[in-house]
């Protein structure tokens, strides 16, 4: 018998998206990141139509990743199909091309993004924060997919 896994996936509330992402993913589109926020655009695994969502892109040892914190999202599942996007910034249109990681590739990653996003999205790695075992990293590695991102 095999197990079916079911990939986690945090809701936003329409109360979040109103008063945070809208606010900040339009900041980005306008030339104010904050905190080095970027707006991804991709297209819709079904619609096709762009979709956006402000992200907190991390570079580590000359490789620039996305983190999804809050699990198997839509715009995961949207990059996942395309396997490409857009990151808006600063009026900057920049397109790329995403590999998602492997679990094992994932804790340095992990670490260095709760090292510096750990204060605005730590509350959805259950208590797992940069100071935490590479085991505990290993732990919660399904929970959160991890994109390299590379120009095209």
């Amino acid at each position: 018998m095999t197990q079916q896994v079911t990939e986690r996936y945090l809701k936003s509330s329409r109360l979040e998206n109103a008063l945070v992402h809208r606010p900040i993913a339009w900041l980005a589109t306008h030339g104010i990141s904050l905190n080095g926020k970027s707006v991804l655009a991709v297209r819709g695994r079904s619609s096709g139509e762009w979709r956006t969502i402000p992200v907190n892109p991390l570079t580590l040892d000359g490789a620039r990743y996305l983190v999804a914190p809050r699990g198997a999202t839509q715009w995961v599942r949207n990059l996942r199909a395309a396997g490409s996007g857009e990151l808006r910034a600063n009026r900057r249109v920049e397109p790329f091309t995403a590999v998602e990681l492997p679990d094992a590739e994932k804790p340095a990653v992990l670490r260095a993004y709760l090292e510096r996003w750990g204060w605005e999205v730590g509350r959805f790695f259950d208590g797992v924060g940069a100071k935490s075992s590479d085991s505990e990293l290993e732990r919660i590695a399904p929970h959160h997919p991890v994109f390299r991102i590379t120009d095209v």
